[in-house]
């Protein structure tokens, strides 16, 4: 797939806005893999707030990480299916903030988004505050992978819909998660996911 007929236009503007603001690009080379260790931070913290609140809670959580590996697995696989090059072999007398280092990896989706996105989305099933938050995260990051030249626009709309889509999955599988809590609960993993005294009425997504 040729992207830089899709959207090569916008690429290139924001490469403009880019080369424009020098004193951005060391946060932007900094953000784009930061957001994703920030995120994850805030994983493990609803989920060590999640362990003394009820099942439901704490089923939302225990969906943020497969939400997560689900989507990741599945932009890997659109990747190797449409195989479009990075876009700075398309435009390659065009330069990039970061380095054409990742020109051997295809470019749609984008993985980072892909990432950033489910976990915000299985974060709003967990609470508003988290996953607001998570979301201004992952909006940064989308912007990331075009502003360093890693990514089309269209790759970090394809990303945002696959992660997105993928973590709203969870509403379906309110009932089965709490059950699976409850039981683990039950079991040796109760250090992990909390007392089984915790046993609550609420399900994955409730507030």
């Amino acid at each position: 797939m040729d992207g830089g007929a899709i959207d090569g236009g916008w690429y290139l503007d924001v490469l403009g806005f880019a080369r424009a603001t020098p004193w951005l690009h060391g946060f932007f080379q900094v953000f784009t893999n930061a957001g994703l260790v920030l995120l994850a931070l805030v994983v493990a913290f609803v989920w060590w707030r999640a362990r003394r609140r009820d099942a439901g809670r704490m089923a939302a959580v225990l969906w943020v990480p497969i939400a997560v590996g689900l989507a990741y697995g599945l932009s890997n696989l659109v990747k190797i299916l449409v195989e479009e090059p990075r876009p700075c072999i398309r435009f390659p007398a065009v330069p990039t903030v970061a380095t054409c280092d990742f020109a051997t990896d295809y470019s749609f989706p984008s993985n980072h988004v892909t990432i950033a996105v489910s976990a915000a989305v299985a974060l709003l099933l967990v609470g508003r505050r988290a996953g607001l938050a998570s979301l201004a995260v992952a909006v940064l990051i989308g912007f990331s992978r075009v502003y360093l030249g890693a990514h089309y626009v269209h790759d970090v709309l394809a990303g945002a819909v696959l992660g997105a889509g993928v973590a709203l999955i969870g509403l379906l599988l309110r009932a089965p998660l709490t059950a699976l809590v409850i039981r683990l609960r039950a079991g040796r993993c109760r250090p992990l996911v909390g007392a089984a005294a915790l046993e609550g009425k609420r399900v994955l997504g409730s507030r």
